[in-house]
Protein backbone atom coordinates (compact mmCIF):
# COMPACT_ATOMS: atom_id res chain seq x y z
CA UNK A 1 0.00 0.00 0.00
CA UNK A 2 3.20 2.69 0.60
CA UNK A 3 4.22 1.81 -2.52
CA UNK A 4 0.23 3.20 -4.84
CA UNK A 5 1.45 7.04 -4.55
CA UNK A 6 4.76 8.28 -6.61
CA UNK A 7 5.45 11.88 -6.19
CA UNK A 8 7.10 13.92 -8.64
CA UNK A 9 8.50 17.28 -8.63
CA UNK A 10 7.32 18.49 -11.88
CA UNK A 11 6.23 22.29 -12.24
CA UNK A 12 5.45 22.77 -15.97
CA UNK A 13 2.81 20.58 -17.60
CA UNK A 14 4.20 20.48 -21.21
CA UNK A 15 7.57 21.74 -21.08
CA UNK A 16 10.97 20.23 -21.17
CA UNK A 17 14.05 21.21 -18.82
CA UNK A 18 14.55 21.19 -15.07
CA UNK A 19 10.61 21.92 -14.56
CA UNK A 20 9.42 19.37 -16.16
CA UNK A 21 11.90 16.39 -15.39
CA UNK A 22 9.31 13.30 -15.43
CA UNK A 23 8.96 11.47 -18.82
CA UNK A 24 8.63 7.87 -19.83
CA UNK A 25 6.83 6.78 -16.87
CA UNK A 26 3.64 4.76 -18.33
CA UNK A 27 5.19 1.35 -16.42
CA UNK A 28 4.50 3.07 -12.88
CA UNK A 29 0.76 4.10 -14.16
CA UNK A 30 0.24 0.70 -15.52
CA UNK A 31 1.53 -1.41 -11.91
CA UNK A 32 -1.87 1.15 -10.48
CA UNK A 33 0.42 3.45 -9.52
CA UNK A 34 -1.20 6.68 -9.06
CA UNK A 35 1.52 9.98 -10.27
CA UNK A 36 1.30 12.69 -7.55
CA UNK A 37 2.45 16.47 -8.49
CA UNK A 38 2.74 18.54 -4.97
CA UNK A 39 4.09 21.65 -7.32
CA UNK A 40 2.09 21.28 -10.92
CA UNK A 41 -0.36 23.61 -10.91
CA UNK A 42 -2.84 24.70 -12.62
CA UNK A 43 -3.08 28.52 -12.56
CA UNK A 44 -6.15 30.68 -12.99
CA UNK A 45 -6.45 34.15 -13.93
CA UNK A 46 -7.81 36.83 -12.27
CA UNK A 47 -11.49 36.48 -13.50
CA UNK A 48 -11.39 32.93 -13.50
CA UNK A 49 -10.91 33.19 -9.09
CA UNK A 50 -14.11 34.29 -9.46
CA UNK A 51 -15.47 30.77 -10.26
CA UNK A 52 -14.43 29.25 -6.54
CA UNK A 53 -17.83 29.22 -6.16
CA UNK A 54 -20.52 26.56 -5.98
CA UNK A 55 -22.71 28.62 -7.31
CA UNK A 56 -21.29 28.69 -10.95
CA UNK A 57 -22.95 25.21 -11.13
CA UNK A 58 -26.76 25.31 -12.51
CA UNK A 59 -27.70 22.67 -9.60
CA UNK A 60 -28.78 20.04 -12.11
CA UNK A 61 -25.94 17.87 -11.92
CA UNK A 62 -22.60 18.00 -9.25
CA UNK A 63 -20.53 18.69 -12.14
CA UNK A 64 -19.83 21.57 -14.91
CA UNK A 65 -18.28 19.24 -17.92
CA UNK A 66 -17.58 19.28 -21.60
CA UNK A 67 -17.54 16.66 -23.79
CA UNK A 68 -15.29 15.03 -25.21
CA UNK A 69 -15.99 15.86 -28.81
CA UNK A 70 -17.53 18.94 -27.87
CA UNK A 71 -16.90 22.60 -26.30
CA UNK A 72 -20.78 23.06 -25.27
CA UNK A 73 -20.67 23.83 -21.58
CA UNK A 74 -23.35 21.48 -19.20
CA UNK A 75 -24.00 22.13 -15.85
CA UNK A 76 -23.31 25.39 -15.76
CA UNK A 77 -25.09 28.79 -14.73
CA UNK A 78 -25.68 31.00 -17.57
CA UNK A 79 -24.36 33.76 -16.44
CA UNK A 80 -20.71 31.27 -15.79
CA UNK A 81 -21.14 29.39 -18.98
CA UNK A 82 -18.54 31.33 -21.19
CA UNK A 83 -16.07 31.79 -18.75
CA UNK A 84 -15.99 28.37 -17.09
CA UNK A 85 -15.71 27.14 -20.73
CA UNK A 86 -12.54 28.98 -21.24
CA UNK A 87 -11.29 27.64 -18.05
CA UNK A 88 -12.15 23.98 -19.19
CA UNK A 89 -10.77 24.21 -22.82
CA UNK A 90 -7.75 25.27 -21.03
CA UNK A 91 -7.12 22.61 -18.67
CA UNK A 92 -7.97 19.95 -21.05
CA UNK A 93 -4.97 21.45 -23.58
CA UNK A 94 -2.73 21.20 -20.18
CA UNK A 95 -3.75 17.95 -19.18
CA UNK A 96 -3.08 16.34 -22.70
CA UNK A 97 0.17 18.37 -23.38
CA UNK A 98 1.12 16.29 -20.06
CA UNK A 99 -0.15 13.08 -20.24
CA UNK A 100 1.72 13.40 -24.23
CA UNK A 101 5.04 14.40 -21.75
CA UNK A 102 4.79 11.68 -19.45
CA UNK A 103 3.47 8.76 -21.55
CA UNK A 104 4.87 9.19 -25.09
CA UNK A 105 4.10 6.01 -25.50
CA UNK A 106 0.35 6.84 -25.89
CA UNK A 107 0.83 9.81 -28.64
CA UNK A 108 -1.58 9.31 -31.39
CA UNK A 109 -3.78 6.64 -29.64
CA UNK A 110 -5.41 8.88 -26.68
CA UNK A 111 -8.70 9.55 -26.88
CA UNK A 112 -10.38 12.92 -25.80
CA UNK A 113 -13.20 12.04 -23.21
CA UNK A 114 -14.86 14.54 -20.60
CA UNK A 115 -13.43 17.37 -19.02
CA UNK A 116 -15.14 18.63 -15.57
CA UNK A 117 -14.79 21.20 -13.10
CA UNK A 118 -16.36 19.89 -9.47
CA UNK A 119 -16.86 22.75 -7.80
CA UNK A 120 -19.11 21.27 -5.40
CA UNK A 121 -18.21 19.85 -2.00
CA UNK A 122 -18.57 15.88 -1.50
CA UNK A 123 -18.89 16.15 2.34
CA UNK A 124 -23.10 16.19 2.87
CA UNK A 125 -23.70 15.56 -0.77
CA UNK A 126 -26.63 12.70 -0.83
CA UNK A 127 -27.26 9.77 -3.49
CA UNK A 128 -27.37 5.94 -3.78
CA UNK A 129 -24.57 3.60 -2.11
CA UNK A 130 -24.46 2.58 -6.22
CA UNK A 131 -23.54 6.34 -7.21
CA UNK A 132 -21.92 6.81 -3.69
CA UNK A 133 -17.84 8.02 -4.61
CA UNK A 134 -16.89 8.03 -0.88
CA UNK A 135 -16.95 4.10 -1.00
CA UNK A 136 -14.21 1.98 -2.86
CA UNK A 137 -14.68 1.36 -6.30
CA UNK A 138 -13.39 0.70 -9.88
CA UNK A 139 -14.70 3.28 -12.21
CA UNK A 140 -17.07 1.41 -14.62
CA UNK A 141 -20.59 2.68 -16.30
CA UNK A 142 -23.64 1.52 -16.51
CA UNK A 143 -25.15 3.01 -19.78
CA UNK A 144 -21.60 3.45 -21.27
CA UNK A 145 -19.57 0.02 -22.21
CA UNK A 146 -15.85 0.63 -22.09
CA UNK A 147 -15.17 -2.84 -24.01
CA UNK A 148 -11.80 -2.85 -22.24
CA UNK A 149 -10.85 1.00 -23.20
CA UNK A 150 -8.76 2.54 -20.51
CA UNK A 151 -9.72 5.15 -18.02
CA UNK A 152 -7.03 7.28 -17.64
CA UNK A 153 -7.82 10.71 -15.58
CA UNK A 154 -6.39 13.74 -15.02
CA UNK A 155 -6.80 15.71 -11.54
CA UNK A 156 -6.15 19.18 -10.16
CA UNK A 157 -7.00 20.09 -6.89
CA UNK A 158 -8.06 24.33 -7.35
CA UNK A 159 -9.38 24.91 -3.38
CA UNK A 160 -8.49 28.53 -1.86
CA UNK A 161 -9.34 27.23 1.44
CA UNK A 162 -6.30 25.24 2.22
CA UNK A 163 -8.41 22.05 1.86
CA UNK A 164 -6.92 19.06 0.40
CA UNK A 165 -8.72 16.15 -1.79
CA UNK A 166 -8.66 13.31 0.43
CA UNK A 167 -9.00 9.96 -0.76
CA UNK A 168 -8.75 6.62 0.31
CA UNK A 169 -6.90 3.93 -2.25
CA UNK A 170 -7.01 0.64 -1.88
CA UNK A 171 -5.42 -2.87 -2.87
CA UNK A 172 -4.34 -3.74 -6.21
CA UNK A 173 -6.76 -4.45 -8.91
CA UNK A 174 -6.00 -8.35 -9.32
CA UNK A 175 -6.57 -8.68 -5.46
CA UNK A 176 -9.95 -7.17 -5.88
CA UNK A 177 -11.28 -9.48 -8.80
CA UNK A 178 -9.35 -12.88 -6.96
CA UNK A 179 -12.09 -11.56 -3.99
CA UNK A 180 -15.21 -11.41 -6.02
CA UNK A 181 -15.35 -13.08 -9.57
CA UNK A 182 -16.11 -16.29 -8.08
CA UNK A 183 -19.72 -15.32 -6.92
CA UNK A 184 -20.42 -13.45 -10.02
CA UNK A 185 -22.38 -15.11 -12.71
CA UNK A 186 -22.16 -14.78 -16.07
CA UNK A 187 -24.18 -12.53 -17.94
CA UNK A 188 -27.38 -13.23 -19.40
CA UNK A 189 -27.58 -14.54 -22.69
CA UNK A 190 -29.49 -11.96 -25.16
CA UNK A 191 -29.12 -9.25 -22.05
CA UNK A 192 -26.99 -7.20 -23.59
CA UNK A 193 -28.53 -6.72 -26.91
CA UNK A 194 -31.77 -6.66 -25.20
CA UNK A 195 -30.47 -2.95 -22.84
CA UNK A 196 -28.89 -1.47 -26.11
CA UNK A 197 -32.52 -2.12 -27.76
CA UNK A 198 -33.83 -0.42 -24.82
CA UNK A 199 -31.19 2.01 -25.17
CA UNK A 200 -29.89 1.47 -21.44
CA UNK A 201 -26.77 1.25 -22.72
CA UNK A 202 -25.10 3.56 -25.77
CA UNK A 203 -23.80 0.24 -27.30
CA UNK A 204 -24.01 -3.20 -26.81
CA UNK A 205 -22.66 -4.38 -23.04
CA UNK A 206 -19.41 -6.69 -23.39
CA UNK A 207 -18.97 -9.63 -20.80
CA UNK A 208 -16.28 -7.47 -19.81
CA UNK A 209 -18.23 -4.84 -18.66
CA UNK A 210 -20.81 -7.02 -16.81
CA UNK A 211 -17.86 -7.97 -14.76
CA UNK A 212 -16.55 -4.57 -13.98
CA UNK A 213 -20.24 -3.45 -13.50
CA UNK A 214 -20.50 -5.99 -11.17
CA UNK A 215 -17.15 -6.10 -9.44
CA UNK A 216 -17.96 -1.95 -8.96
CA UNK A 217 -21.28 -2.91 -7.42
CA UNK A 218 -20.40 -5.41 -5.51
CA UNK A 219 -17.49 -3.45 -3.50
CA UNK A 220 -19.94 -0.55 -2.70
CA UNK A 221 -22.62 -2.35 -1.04
CA UNK A 222 -19.88 -4.86 0.79
CA UNK A 223 -19.83 -2.54 4.37
CA UNK A 224 -17.08 -5.19 5.65
CA UNK A 225 -15.12 -4.81 3.05
CA UNK A 226 -15.13 -1.11 2.91
CA UNK A 227 -14.44 -0.81 6.60
CA UNK A 228 -11.94 -3.80 6.77
CA UNK A 229 -10.15 -3.87 3.32
CA UNK A 230 -6.09 -2.63 2.81
CA UNK A 231 -6.56 0.49 1.77
CA UNK A 232 -4.65 4.13 2.86
CA UNK A 233 -5.82 7.69 3.02
CA UNK A 234 -4.04 9.89 1.11
CA UNK A 235 -4.80 14.01 0.77
CA UNK A 236 -4.09 15.80 -2.58
CA UNK A 237 -3.12 19.36 -1.51
CA UNK A 238 -4.46 22.69 -3.22
CA UNK A 239 -2.08 22.64 -5.98
CA UNK A 240 -1.78 19.34 -6.96
CA UNK A 241 -2.06 17.22 -10.18
CA UNK A 242 -2.45 13.68 -10.11
CA UNK A 243 -3.03 11.10 -12.55
CA UNK A 244 -4.35 7.40 -12.28
CA UNK A 245 -6.15 4.99 -14.17
CA UNK A 246 -9.58 4.63 -12.68
CA UNK A 247 -10.64 1.55 -13.68
CA UNK A 248 -7.79 0.00 -12.24
CA UNK A 249 -6.77 2.10 -9.25
CA UNK A 250 -9.48 1.29 -6.51
CA UNK A 251 -10.40 4.77 -5.10
CA UNK A 252 -12.93 6.77 -2.73
CA UNK A 253 -13.03 10.80 -2.67
CA UNK A 254 -14.01 11.50 1.07
CA UNK A 255 -13.53 15.44 0.77
CA UNK A 256 -13.06 18.60 -0.65
CA UNK A 257 -14.16 21.14 -2.99
CA UNK A 258 -12.98 22.65 -6.48
CA UNK A 259 -11.61 20.08 -8.75
CA UNK A 260 -10.56 19.82 -12.46
CA UNK A 261 -10.71 16.21 -14.25
CA UNK A 262 -9.91 15.25 -17.97
CA UNK A 263 -10.61 12.01 -18.85
CA UNK A 264 -8.78 10.27 -21.65
CA UNK A 265 -9.69 6.79 -23.63
CA UNK A 266 -7.28 4.57 -24.39
CA UNK A 267 -7.14 0.82 -26.04
CA UNK A 268 -5.85 -2.01 -24.09
CA UNK A 269 -3.87 -2.91 -26.98
CA UNK A 270 -1.91 0.78 -26.74
CA UNK A 271 -0.55 0.05 -23.20
CA UNK A 272 3.33 -0.66 -23.36
CA UNK A 273 2.29 -3.67 -21.53
CA UNK A 274 -1.14 -4.74 -22.35
CA UNK A 275 -1.21 -7.79 -19.88
CA UNK A 276 -1.99 -4.97 -16.96
CA UNK A 277 -4.99 -3.77 -18.32
CA UNK A 278 -7.99 -5.02 -16.47
CA UNK A 279 -9.22 -6.64 -19.19
CA UNK A 280 -6.58 -8.71 -19.75
CA UNK A 281 -6.61 -9.59 -15.92
CA UNK A 282 -10.12 -10.69 -15.69
CA UNK A 283 -10.30 -12.96 -18.52
CA UNK A 284 -6.59 -14.54 -17.09
CA UNK A 285 -8.57 -15.42 -13.91
CA UNK A 286 -12.00 -16.47 -15.71
CA UNK A 287 -9.81 -18.45 -18.49
CA UNK A 288 -11.95 -16.94 -21.36
CA UNK A 289 -12.15 -13.88 -23.56
CA UNK A 290 -14.52 -11.45 -22.58
CA UNK A 291 -14.58 -9.01 -25.55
Amino acid sequence: MRDIVHAYDDSAWGAKGDDAPTHDVESVLEQGGVLSFPRLQFQLTADERRLLDAGVADGKAKNVSLRGNSDEVRGASAADADALQTMMVRYRAGALALVERLFPHYRGQLIRGNTSYRPLAIEGRVTSWRKDDTRLHVDSFPSNPMHGRRLLRVFHNLNPNGQPRHWRIGEPFEDLARRYLPSIPRPLPGSAALMHALHITKSRRSAYDHYMLQLHDRVKADADYQREAPQRAVDFAPGTTWVVYSDQVMHAAMGGQFMMEQTFYLEPSALKNPASAPVAVLQRLLGRTLL
